[in-house]
């Protein structure tokens, strides 16, 4: 089984985020990068297919060079190989667009994403990708289970959980429970001197569409200051007349 795991090179949640040029540009001055979250527990649940039944893991991701630290990472982590399409990833469609054209020509089984990156937010690159590469497709996947070419998935609804089955090719978007954050891998000192060694290609965007433009950006208001009640009668009075929430 071959498998692309599609990663997000993100800030740190952390991380103190600021905009530049009229809040129209995101500031990476001081901000750490990581692996976006879901997709890392989609990379754990491919190595555990490569641990069990001898998959072939690579990734791929959209970005600059800056991703590449990342990428490491996820090559030390024990990914097989790298994909660093050269561009920015400003919309969700172009990058679907990008990552379509290595699932094309890399002939992959399974390719697995993050529901959604925690910058972004945007929830669509791997339902666009999945329609682009023409291979069936289950969101939100929480449990993963691969025999032959019958899968076996479960995926978070509204209210509950839902069991699918489907075949290979599959498009998997993937969130907590895919694995656990206690299932999480640190890369150790063997992995990181075995992750410069590895492949790590550098690949010029195709022609593609930017569906969307961010025109600005703007913080959460700033939260007001906190007022403590002595007793009921003046907690009822505070959320009857000033919070109107009863």
């Amino acid at each position: 089984m071959k498998i692309l795991v599609c990663i997000s090179n993100v800030p740190d949640t952390t991380s103190k985020i600021n905009f530049t040029d009229g809040d129209t540009k995101f500031d990476t001055n001081g901000v750490q990068f990581v692996i976006n979250p879901n997709d890392e527990f989609g990379l754990t649940r491919a190595m555990w297919f490569k641990e069990k039944q001898g998959a072939t893991v690579h990734i791929a991701t959209v970005g600059g060079p800056s991703a590449e630290p990342t990428m490491r990472k996820a090559l030390a982590i024990g990914a097989d190989e790298a994909f660093r399409i050269n561009d920015e990833p400003t919309d969700g469609f172009y990058v679907a667009q990008q990552l379509a054209e290595v699932v094309k020509n890399g002939g992959y089984d399974l390719v697995i994403g993050g529901r959604e990156s925690i910058d972004y937010n945007g929830g669509m690159v791997p339902g666009i990708l999945a329609s682009l590469s023409n291979m069936n497709f289950i969101n939100s996947c929480i449990n993963l289970e691969i025999d032959g070419d019958h899968v076996t998935a479960i995926r978070e609804i509204d209210g509950g959980k839902e069991k699918l089955s489907t075949t290979l090719p599959l498009v998997v978007g993937g969130q907590k429970g895919l694995v656990e954050e206690s299932d999480l891998r640190i890369p150790n000192m063997r992995g990181i001197m075995m992750a410069r060694k590895k492949t790590l290609s550098v690949l010029e965007p195709v022609d593609g569409i930017n569906a969307t433009e961010d025109k600005k950006f703007d913080k959460p208001a700033a939260k007001g200051q906190v007022k403590l009640a002595d007793n009921v009668d003046q907690l009822i009075d505070l959320l009857h007349n000033e919070a109107k929430v009863i």
